[in-house]
This record gives C-alpha cells, sequence and structure tokens, in this order.
C-alpha cells in the first residue's frame, strides 16, 4: 500500500514538486499504461484542490480520436473528436489549453456543467501522441502558469510510462 499525501498549506509549486515525486515513485517499476495513468489520476485528484474532474483520454488505435481514459469524478464522455472542444484542440495542436471560462470555449463540450475553467496537457512520446491529461474546476480562472509548468512536467515523467 503506498501512502501518499498533500501537505497542508504547501505553495503550488511545492505541491507540484511533491506530486511528481509521488508519481515518480509510484510508476517506477510499472510499465502497464492503464495502471500507471490510473494511479496518476488518483494522485492528482488527491493533491490539487478545487478540481471537479481529473483523469486521462488515450488516442485510439485509429489515432483519430481521444478515448476516456482514467480518471476520478463524474461520468465522462467517452470519445472526443480530434479538434473539437478543449481537449481535442489539444489533440489537433499538441499544445497546452489553459481555458480559464469554458463557457466562452468555441465548442466546449460540457460533460459536467460544473465546470467553469479548463487545463488540458499533451502526453507525448519519441514524438508520439498519446493522449491528454485533462483537469477541469468548477471555479473560473482556477488554473494558472504554475499548473500549466506543473501538470507539463508531470506528463514528461508519465509520457514514457504509458506509452506501452
Amino acid at each position: 500500500m503506498y501512502e501518499f499525501a498533500a501537505k497542508a498549506g504547501s505553495d503550488k509549486q511545492t505541491l507540484y514538486a511533491d506530486l511528481l515525486s509521488a508519481i515518480g515513485a509510484i510508476t517506477a517499476d510499472e510499465r502497464d499504461p492503464i495502471a500507471n495513468m490510473a494511479n496518476a489520476a488518483a494522485l492528482i485528484w488527491e493533491f490539487l484542490p478545487d478540481l471537479n474532474w481529473a483523469g486521462f483520454y488515450r488516442v485510439d488505435e485509429a489515432g483519430t480520436d481521444l478515448v476516456l481514459g482514467p480518471f476520478q469524478g463524474k461520468a465522462a464522455c467517452i470519445r472526443i473528436e480530434n479538434g473539437r472542444g478543449v481537449c481535442g484542440t489539444a489533440m489537433a495542436t499538441r499544445e497546452i489549453q489553459c481555458i480559464e471560462d469554458v463557457h466562452a470555449f468555441p465548442g466546449h463540450i460540457a460533460c459536467d456543467a460544473a465546470s467553469a475553467s479548463e487545463l488540458v496537457v499533451p502526453i507525448e512520446h519519441e514524438g508520439r501522441l498519446l493522449g491528454v491529461l485533462d483537469l477541469d474546476s468548477p471555479i473560473p480562472g482556477r488554473f494558472d502558469h504554475d499548473d500549466v509548468v506543473g501538470c507539463a512536467e508531470l506528463m514528461a515523467v508519465l509520457g514514457p510510462r504509458i506509452a506501452g
């Protein structure tokens, strides 16, 4: 059994450093991508405050859509087309999407009406897009530069461990 917990009162940079250490430790010796994404989603959910959804969408076998992977939160959309919504835009552009107000985002897919802001980080390994990390919050503007940098670092570590 693993015991990981966010330290109360930690600033965001410390929080992400601790989260990176936890994800690194729990995925270090495991090569199953689903197991590693599941544990990463659980740790992100536990460490990061003010989320209403945290999880992964994987690139499907055809490479055309995103398909739901491990997550924490309410049931979610199963498939997302390349270029559609925030996750599909991250897939199409391979760029991080940090959206302060999802209701103002053209084509936003509302899997949970309570979501107000969203952070989506592409996950790549050796030039291949594997999927995206998707974080939703009921708080407008919840995600900032520290979240973008922290989640990008997390996915740089996780990418090789979910490449299969």
